[in-house]
This record gives C-alpha cells, sequence and structure tokens, in this order.
C-alpha cells in the first residue's frame, strides 16, 4: 500500500484531560453539542485514560462541547504531539 502525502494526512492535536467518567461524559457531551455529524469530523480516539486525539479542525467544538456540558471537564493542555504534554 502507498502512503499518504504529508498534505493528504488528517492533522491531529492531543488534549490532556481531567474529570470524573471521562469516557462516557466525553462522547456524550460532544454528540449532544455537535451531533454525529461532528464526532465523526472530530475523530475522537483514546490514546491513554485521560489524553484525547481529536481532529486539528474541530479543537473548537470540542473545547465548546466540554463547557456547556454540566459535568466538569477540564482541559488541562493542548499539543501537537502526545510527547509535548508532559506526562
Amino acid at each position: 500500500m502507498k502512503p499518504l502525502k504529508p498534505s493528504a494526512r488528517e492533522r491531529k492535536r492531543y488534549l490532556l484531560l481531567q474529570g470524573q467518567n471521562l469516557k462516557v461524559n466525553v462522547e456524550k457531551s460532544i454528540l449532544d453539542f455537535i451531533g454525529v455529524l461532528g464526532l465523526s469530523r472530530a475523530g475522537l480516539r483514546w490514546i491513554k485514560p485521560s489524553v484525547l486525539s481529536i481532529n486539528r479542525e474541530s479543537r473548537n467544538h470540542v473545547r465548546a462541547s466540554f463547557t456547556v456540558w454540566p459535568e466538569k471537564i477540564k482541559i488541562v493542555k493542548v499539543s501537537g504531539s502526545i510527547k509535548g504534554l508532559g506526562k
């Protein structure tokens, strides 16, 4: 299989999160705020229990969904690499 060109690959941002029941609350908050299509565009992927990988273009929508959600989900740090999170 031929590798993707750098211009064609998806750019990711990594979020370090704090909160209760992150796996459940993160998905529900994004689904309620930006819907199913927004959730698929965000390209949500869990790297570690508190580290979330999302698409770069949907970062602001994801942040907004966390602020609207009744339970507290805090973004500690945003980075372009996992190593940059400093954990």
